[in-house]
């Protein structure tokens, strides 16, 4: 049994690749000073760096692990920095607190700053490329780190800024989770905190300023989304303030007043209470009436819902295939027939194991009976929040039998918020925070508990924490020897590959304990697969919101209101449901390529590490590695 950080420190990189967070597609990127010897006197002792600056200095030092070249080295280094510094709160999320005062600037000048400097950045990579002799592994993390930066040079046509606006992306849902990232405990981390609400009017401001410049170049969210977010906004704003999440700090009993004097804690909770009444509430007053005014009545309808009918549509949609799947031969009509193919497949399962369940003999009456017996459904949220922890209990007891590498981070079971949990899916993960200040979390939705389904609990506990997200997440951001912009990001159709794998390899491990858990793992992967078809339809194919929220309702076991809400998903997130179906389809032929060529040597525990051992990783990368391992041991054994 092996931790993530005692995976082979000294073996040579293997080819990596990850995905950029959204906010990468912003990135900016500054040239860094250089350090000569020129004087043989010795330069003075440097000063004892304060904790937030040690943890920048840490942080950078991560940015040119396992990297061989100084150019590249310093390349990496002074992107890391600037990244911390123009996303401060992913800064926070990582560790790294000499930005913990600060919030990203929202406006059209920095987007446009972002994008110059973007373009210098790939101008530098390429004079490195031609400049030196690079090791096989720096010519691997040299081609990943262009490429992405391509991607995202392509992915500026969607002009996402401009008119992105969902129950995912909106001022509720982007700041009441602040002081859950920021918790205060004395009076320095307090005064970051505050300086950080008190920015937050300029940033709501600055996406209102956004979409309004989208209003004017014809670039709009859907009706329904815009419906949407109008209602938690409106939701927020009608709570009581004293009740607002971003006060939370303001609620419960004093900290330690030997650490913190009880004069200091009132008045910093008088000034955050007075700079959410005052500013921040004025600037959410104001979005809400942007939105009702000016959003709402130029709104895109149903019959327009995909990125097809914005401008510039089909060339956004090709960049976010590319983005989310890592495949940029794949067409969006290939993408679509690949869904259809694989839905009439588990379709066809889930007659079959209907028929044993239910007696009954077609989909119709299979998905009648899965959403209209009561007894499938849970009764109360503790129910709903009780089985997801079974599940992930029941998957820690087994992995140790499958998996040689292990996180160190624990996983945990919560509570979707109330302000999100009607508008939202039915589950999420977070990542564990990597100084261990947090840990990975496994969120549940447990709103209208009648409408959640017994028979899909075990399924998704496996996909969101373990084996799924938590053990291949952590992992990846435990890993030694990683320049630090693969370990802390994703490939989108790995990490949802893999999640989807280990649905399957769950009967393996013995998690589903009754054929009701079986039919729910068939109406998940049911689920991924429409998935391909309703994404593809819409952006691709011009399919109005209509045909697939109905296409769900014919083929998966979803509820309605998941469904709706799904679909809205697929409508403001273009391409990313993608990465699921196909990442598994090309994880399980690789597996079934690695049994083939090893024959009675093949050792899934060793398969899974080769897998996992490298980060998240493109599907093209991932098929060399896993060839390259079975070649390896195929020598080994002659």
């Amino acid at each position: 049994m092996k931790t993530a950080g005692e995976l082979c420190p000294d073996r040579p990189t293997r080819p990596r690749r990850w995905r950029w967070p959204l906010a990468l597609l912003y990135m900016v990127f500054a040239t860094g000073c250089w350090r000569h010897a020129g004087s043989a006197a010795p330069e003075p002792a440097p000063e004892r760096p304060a904790p937030a600056e040690a943890t920048l200095a840490a942080a950078l030092e991560e940015a040119e692990r396992g990297v061989d070249s100084l150019a590249l080295r310093a390349l990496l280094r002074r992107h890391w920095h600037e990244y911390l510094r123009r996303w401060p709160l992913e800064a926070t999320r990582l560790g790294v607190h000499a930005f913990d005062d600060r919030i990203a600037e929202v406006s059209a000048a920095a987007i446009a700053r972002d994008a110059a400097l973007r373009r210098e950045l790939l101008a530098a990579a390429a004079a490195i490329a031609n400049g030196e002799q690079l090791s096989a592994r720096d010519q691997v993390t040299l081609a990943i780190f262009r490429a992405e930066l391509e991607i995202a040079v392509e992915s500026e046509v969607c002009r996402l800024h401009e008119w992105l606006l969902s129950p995912a992306q909106n001022p509720v849902s982007q700041w009441n989770y602040l002081t859950e990232l920021q918790p205060v405990d004395d009076a320095a981390t307090a005064a970051k905190l505050l300086a950080r609400v008190r920015q937050i009017p300029a940033a709501i401001r600055g996406q209102q300023a956004l979409l309004a410049a989208g209003l004017r170049g014809g670039r709009v969210t859907t009706a329904e989304s815009a419906r949407r977010v109008l209602a938690m906004l409106e939701a927020q704003l009608a709570q009581p303030l004293a009740e607002w999440p971003l006060l939370a700090p303001t609620r419960g009993e004093p900290p330690d007043p030997q650490k913190w004097p009880l004069s200091q804690v009132k008045e910093f909770r008088a000034d955050l209470t007075a700079a959410v009444r005052g500013e921040v509430r004025a600037a959410l007053v104001d979005f809400t009436n942007f939105v009702r005014a000016e959003v709402l009545p130029r709104a895109r309808d149903e019959a327009a819902s995909g990125v097809m009918h914005l401008p510039d549509g089909p060339a956004c949609y090709r960049a976010q295939i590319r983005h989310y799947t890592s495949l940029s031969e794949k067409e969006a009509r290939e993408i679509h027939a690949i869904g259809l193919r694989e839905l009439d497949r588990i379709n066809a399962e889930m007659v079959t194991l209907g028929r044993r369940l239910f007696g009954v003999d077609s989909l119709p009456a299979v998905l009648a009976r899965l959403r209209e017996d009561p007894a499938l459904f849970f009764k109360d949220a503790d129910e709903v929040e009780a089985a997801a922890q079974a599940g992930l209990d029941a998957a820690q007891a087994r992995i140790g039998d499958f998996f040689g590498i292990l996180p160190k981070a624990p996983c945990v079971v919560r509570r979707i918020p109330d302000y999100e949990a009607p508008y939202t899916h039915i589950a999420y993960y977070r990542h564990p925070h990597p100084d261990g200040s947090k840990p990975g979390e496994f969120f549940i939705n447990t709103y209208k508990p009648e409408t959640r389904p017994r028979y899909e609990a075990r399924v998704l506990a496996i996909h969101e924490s373990i084996p799924g997200h938590h053990l291949q997440l952590a992992i990846s951001q435990e890993l030694p020897a990683l320049p630090a912009f693969r370990k802390h990001a994703e490939q989108n159709v790995f990490v949802e590959g893999w999640a989807l794998y280990t649905e399957h390899l769950a009967e393996e491990m013995g998690l589903y304990e009754s054929d009701l858990d079986r039919m729910g793992a068939l109406s998940f992967a049911a689920w991924r697969a429409s998935r391909l078809v309703v994404d593809t339809g819409i952006h691709a194919l011009g399919w109005p919101r209509a045909a697939g929220e109905r296409l769900l309702l014919e083929r998966t076991a979803l509820a309605p209101g998941n469904i709706t809400n799904e679909v809205d998903r697929y409508i403001n997130w273009p391409g990313q449901a993608l990465g699921y179906k196909l990442g598994e389809l090309e994880i399980r032929a690789l597996r079934a390529a690695a049994e083939q060529g090893l024959g009675a040597r093949f050792d899934l525990k060793q398969f899974h590490d080769v897998v996992l051992g490298s980060g998240g990783v493109p599907l093209p990368v991932l098929r060399a590695q896993v060839e390259a391992y079975v070649a390896a041991e195929q020598a080994r054994g002659r």
